[in-house]
């Protein structure tokens, strides 16, 4: 017997009026474990935040010779590897690309989109346990970083989270992107022109393959640096014509650093009651490296986590979700 995939749509509050002019109205994708249509059991929820150029609806994409996640996570669940569970996968596409799961006032408030909105919206439809203890959130990349800034900001929420891959250590994953990204926009004429050029190629023709490291440049500082009256309401780390590194700007990138706030709000992670960490010994984006000083610091502030490495890079790991939702799934409080 397996479980099903339904879609909802939900309207955003906290989407509302964002300075993008990205939908408030999002499709919500929802996994229902077997069983749940006949009963009146209440389950626990995984929550499952996409990666940068992602959507909630990414998650179900035809995987050829492999599994899509919730295919993987119903074969947990059938094999009795993890109790039933219901799994979320909300809509955090913007037309930047992403928003790190953070409040922006360049992208919109996608944390409490999804810490309000979205949680808000799940418990009043579905029977869930609506606590923290029977609450999980996992992502890969910028989605595993999202994972982290919900551990930051709402121990009160999740109980448990799993960061795979997530964003970190700024210096080595964003660092070497930004002299590209400044060659791009100088001969495009700055960022609104790039990016306008950009958006029309993209729908008339295709983004080339260079395009990718510029969009997720700018989206980071959308995310991380915003500045209203600056175009895109961004501020660049970098100076647009001379390519030197705006120390006063970067620091505001820096702050973002799981690296650096996860030793600061140590005390909201000693909260959780699940921490998993992993990341590929080749990780293109040089990740491997930030989480093990998360990870390092995580134990040096008391924080009990599970930090792994497997031999792999950065794309087609979705895999090691069967291992961060083993770890989670014995944790999760089921009444």
């Amino acid at each position: 017997m397996k479980g099903v995939l339904e879609t909802q749509e939900m309207h955003s509050p906290a989407l509302e009026g964002n300075p993008l002019g990205d939908p408030a109205r999002r499709a919500l994708t929802v996994y229902l474990p077997p069983g749940y249509a006949a009963g009146t059991r209440r389950y626990p929820v995984v929550y499952f935040l996409n990666a940068y150029s992602g959507s909630g609806r990414t998650w179900t994409n035809f995987s050829p010779f492999s599994l899509s996640v919730p295919e993987r996570l119903d074969a947990l669940v059938a094999a009795g590897a993890i109790p039933p569970v219901i799994g979320v996968f909300p809509d955090g596409w913007t037309s930047m690309g992403g928003s790190q799961w953070v409040n922006s006032d360049a992208i919109g408030r996608y944390r409490d989109f999804l810490a309000k909105d979205v949680l808000g919206f799940v418990d009043r439809t579905y029977r869930t346990l609506p606590k923290a203890l029977s609450r999980a959130v996992v992502g890969h990349s910028s989605g595993g970083y999202g994972a982290l800034v919900m551990g930051r900001y709402h121990p009160d929420l999740f109980s448990h989270l799993s960061a795979q891959s997530p964003d970190a250590y700024f210096e080595y994953c964003y660092l070497p992107d930004l002299p590209k990204t400044a060659s791009a926009l100088l001969k495009a004429g700055g960022v609104e022109a790039w990016y306008t050029n950009f958006v029309q190629r993209s729908r008339e023709t295709k983004a080339r393959s260079e395009d990718f490291t510029i969009i997720s440049a700018l989206a980071m500082a959308a995310a991380y640096s915003p500045k209203k009256g600056e175009p895109l309401n961004l501020e660049l780390p970098f100076d647009t014509q001379t390519g030197r590194l705006r120390p006063e700007v970067w620091n505001r990138w820096l702050v973002h650093d799981p690296v650096r706030f996860v030793p600061k709000f140590v005390d909201a992670f000693r909260k959780m009651k699940t921490v998993f960490i992993d990341c590929g010994t080749r990780d293109e984006f040089n990740l491997r490296w930030g989480v093990r000083m998360i990870a390092e610091d995580f134990k040096n502030g008391g924080v009990e986590v599970t930090h792994e490495e497997f031999e792999d890079g950065h794309m087609g790991v979705n895999y090691r979700f069967e291992r961060s939702l083993a770890v989670i799934g014995q944790r999760l409080v089921l009444d």
